[in-house]
């Protein structure tokens, strides 16, 4: 069995496929894997590392503006777009796929496209609650489209082709102790708050978090608090602190990083995240099923972490703010109120893990393969 997985741009899209090639492996042993995606995306480090093969091709998006710098490079983009055509046709002529799976990003395009157009069964997972451009792109051709909410099929024109699969998560979002983690993190009966805005930070709501944290100051520290600035954040945002009058080295309950590694564990100890809307986070927040406060970010393609967020507000699952309603003193009120309404607390928790697909990269794999055995 010879199984495509293409991807590329941002973790959650390599990520995804990673898991379920993996799951492959452990099921099916002498299956052959090839992974595709782009020369210069995060793939080329994530996928070898992992022990996967990859192929690349020259590819890059599709700017939606008419700046001159835009225009330039879209047309850069068409004009790669005839050689990543050519070499995908080609990498199937070698591999001979048995079943192409894309996992999202504008570098799945050429292997999906070229794979329907030549009869090799296609299925195409996308993360958000609307469809990106690149599954809009294929879903006529695909056999599959394998999507994370239920409320997500009515954005296809065929709703038969639309599998509710959820988002593969790492296992220890979903079974780490809650009572086992806080020991480990020393904390004591205080909430644990979370925030975090993605792997680059966000200058803004950082700022926003500022203000937070001052607040929690003023109000004798009723938080113990981890905030991950990201790494653009990292290098300003410690001195923005303490112009702000916040002399963390006197609030040992406040702790700023650069970078969460061990969120899993984090997760299952906190009492509340506060954070972005991307499918991945929110996956996680489902998994672990953390009580959350959802700001998402406003520059996205389509508005796609609103659409994705309000899914879960919907199911009573998340408080959303959206970034221009929000300032430091709302986040601590919204926090404040949500963590001392314990019958909302805990309820939010249980529709999170309603909410949460816990087999996730099995029911992915289960299409997959259901696709080869129809061929």
């Amino acid at each position: 069995m010879n199984v495509i997985f293409t991807c590329g741009g941002t973790g959650g899209h390599i990520n995804p496929a990673i898991s379920v090639a993996k799951l492959l492996l452990a099921r099916h042993p002498e299956a052959n894997i090839l992974f595709v995606g782009a020369e210069d995306g995060m793939e080329k480090d994530l996928v070898p590392r992992e022990g996967f093969r990859l192929e690349t091709l020259k590819i890059s998006n599709y700017q939606r503006s008419f700046t001159p710098k835009a225009i330039c490079h879209n047309v850069a983009t068409l004009f790669h777009m005839g050689g990543s055509m050519r070499k995908a046709d080609r990498i199937i002529r070698d591999f001979r796929p048995d079943v192409i799976l894309g996992t999202g990003g504008y570098a799945s395009f050429p292997m999906l496209k070229r794979g329907a157009k030549l009869g090799i069964p296609t299925a195409v997972h996308e993360a958000n609650a609307v469809p990106g451009l690149t599954t809009r792109m294929v879903e006529a051709g695909a056999d599959r489209i394998l999507v994370c909410f239920d409320e997500s099929r009515s954005y296809y024109q065929n709703p038969d082709r639309v599998e509710v699969v959820g988002m593969p998560v790492r296992e220890e979002f979903l079974y780490t102790d809650r009572a086992e983690a806080r020991k480990a993190l020393g904390l004591d009966e205080r909430p644990l708050v979370i925030s975090a805005w993605g792997s680059l930070g966000a200058r803004e709501m950082n700022k926003k978090i500022t203000s937070f944290m001052a607040l929690e100051c003023e109000a004798g520290e009723p938080f113990q608090h981890i905030h991950a600035t990201g790494s653009y954040g990292w290098r300003w945002m410690p001195d923005y602190v303490r112009q702000a009058g916040v002399d963390l080295s006197k609030h040992p309950s406040i702790q700023m990083k650069e970078y969460i590694y061990n969120m899993p564990q984090l997760m299952a100890a906190a009492d509340l995240i506060i954070t972005r809307a991307g499918a991945s986070t929110l996956s996680e927040i489902q998994a672990s099923a953390t009580p959350c406060i959802i700001v998402p970010s406003p520059n996205v393609t389509d508005n796609h972490q609103e659409k994705n967020a309000r899914v879960l507000e919907r199911r009573g699952a998340a408080l959303v703010i959206r970034e221009a309603d929000c300032d430091g003193q709302v986040l601590f009120d919204e926090a404040k109120a949500l963590l001392s309404d314990k019958a909302r607390w805990q309820q939010m928790r249980k529709n999170l893990a309603d909410m949460a697909v816990v087999d996730s990269a099995q029911r992915i794999l289960d299409t997959v393969l259901s696709l080869v055995r129809a061929r």
